[in-house]
């Protein structure tokens, strides 16, 4: 089986590498990116990819048995980019693709779920055998900010009491892995999250209990928490983005008590506490 990672350079795709590579498992491996020259030091076949340019990915998937689509970053833009790598998948004979979509993008009000829900949908269209991982939140996806918690003394957000299911991006690697290698995957929707949900104010006393310094959180209105964020140098966009998405948290869709995620990997997943720490290092 020769597999295809695309955003082999990202933090997810390099992870899915390495827990490939522990098991042994990498020969038949090609990681798909934009610029080659960043994966250099992945040690495996690189074919460069340009989701704008349809011809790159027909290259890029010849001979391709299975694709894991880690989803594009570029907000706006992932649908169309997905629809290309799908078409060019299907016109390469691809056999199977796994996607990292979001969890639960079909009822989700985050402004990312439209996207990842039309990229559902061209799968199932596609006739590829096809397998979706719903991603819920990463908890680094906070802990970037600790050290600009330590330096103002607070952490700040707009998700209020909302609880945050997250597990590291290591257990969702794992999880990528366990449906590239496994059977019996196909057709499947997995709804993924971490076994311990927790609040902005839970993540903030960690902080504290780790670094023996007071880190209060401090709810912020969502327009409020999005200048702020610009006043860091997060362009404004983005900003908003975050912002929006603190908002919908608070509402409750990133909890979620299935425990599909560990039942997938075998374990526990890693406790938001590990990840502080590790970031804290």
């Amino acid at each position: 089986m020769t597999v295809a990672i695309t955003g082999i350079t990202g933090h997810l795709g390099r992870l899915v590498l390495a827990k490939l590579k522990s098991a042994g498992l990498s020969p038949d491996v090609i990681g798909l990116a934009h610029s080659p020259a960043k994966a250099a030091d992945l040690g495996l076949p690189i074919r460069e990819t340009d989701y704008e340019q349809p011809a790159t990915l027909a290259r890029a998937l010849k001979g391709i048995d299975t694709l894991l689509l880690i989803s594009a970053s570029e907000l706006g833009k992932r649908a169309r980019q997905h629809r290309n790598i799908i078409n060019a998948a299907s016109q390469a004979n691809v056999k199977r693709i796994i996607y990292t979509s979001l969890l639960h993008a079909d009822t989700s009000t985050l402004n990312l779920a439209g996207e990842h829900l039309a990229t559902e949908r061209m799968l199932k269209d596609s006739g590829i055998r096809h397998t979706i991982l719903r991603n819920g939140w990463y908890t680094e996806n906070y802990t970037g900010s600790i050290a600009g918690a330590l330096a103002g003394g607070a952490f700040i957000g707009s998700a209020g009491a909302g609880r945050i299911s997250s597990a590291a991006r290591a257990d969702y690697a794992e999880a990528a892995v366990k449906v590239l290698t496994g059977h019996d995957h196909d057709g499947r929707t997995y709804e993924l999250a971490g076994d311990s949900a927790w609040t902005l104010a839970d993540f903030a006393a960690e902080i504290s209990r780790q670094t023996g310094k007071s880190i209060a959180y401090q709810n912020l209105p969502e327009a409020e928490y999005a200048a702020a964020l610009q006043g860091f140098g997060v362009p404004t966009d983005f900003a908003r983005a975050i912002a929006s998405w603190d908002v919908s948290a608070s509402q409750g869709v990133l909890f979620d008590d299935s425990h599909e995620l560990s039942k997938l990997i075998g374990r526990a997943t890693t406790p938001m506490s590990i990840t502080v720490a590790e970031a804290l290092a």
